[in-house]
């Protein structure tokens, strides 16, 4: 896929086929998180990958989707689930603010991941302190996010904001279809020239 294109289609997917990732595409995502810039190259990220029916949907069960919509439009049914999580912790040791390391790896495997038709969303919103001990994870160690990986059963694409200044305007929203829509505020709107 040409790059730009795989930028403007890799959106946010919530709704998954039942479908296992295999093992060549997940061992991609995790060198495509590798291979992402580091502040001063300290590489203060590690990953915990969650596979398999049962260990996935334990993770999902601590997990919350979509805030704009109300649960039953936003969080996917039992057969809409991802099949494959991977949580980004971050090392404190190495490196206690890390949110840039972390946005960039993400950036990586989702792309990564895209690439190969596998759709992902980033969940910030889930029981941090349950999966951080489901995940084995010590004092010195914190949970940051988990990515939800799967093929999408749903299309999102991107529509133009036409008012900048409405506060709900960039709230994603399910069409007739229901597939995502995800509002973006125009190249005019956030980019000036010196």
């Amino acid at each position: 896929m040409d790059l730009m294109e795989l930028l403007k289609t890799r959106r946010t997917y919530r709704r998954f086929e039942q479908k296992e990732i295999s093992k060549e595409i997940v061992d991609e995502i995790l060198v495509a998180a590798r291979l992402a810039s580091s502040a001063a190259n300290k590489q203060p990220l590690s990953y915990v990958v969650i596979q398999g029916k049962e260990k996935v949907d334990k993770v999902f069960s601590y997990t919350r989707w979509a805030g704009y919509l109300p649960p039953e439009q936003g969080q996917p049914k039992e057969d809409e689930q991802p099949t494959l999580f991977i949580a980004v912790v971050e090392n404190l040791d190495i490196n206690r603010d890390c949110d840039t390391d972390a946005g960039l790896a993400i950036s990586n495997m989702t792309l990564a991941a895209w690439n190969h038709g596998v759709g992902s969303c980033m969940i910030g919103a889930c029981n941090k302190p349950v999966l951080s001990e489901m995940f084995g994870l010590t004092e010195n160690q914190k949970l940051h996010t988990v990515v939800a990986f799967g093929y999408p059963s749903h299309v999102s694409r991107i529509e133009d904001i036409e008012d900048p200044a409405d506060p709900n305007a960039v709230k994603y929203y399910l069409d007739e279809k229901h597939d995502y829509v995800v509002p973006k505020r125009k190249l005019e709107d956030v980019v000036r020239y010196l």
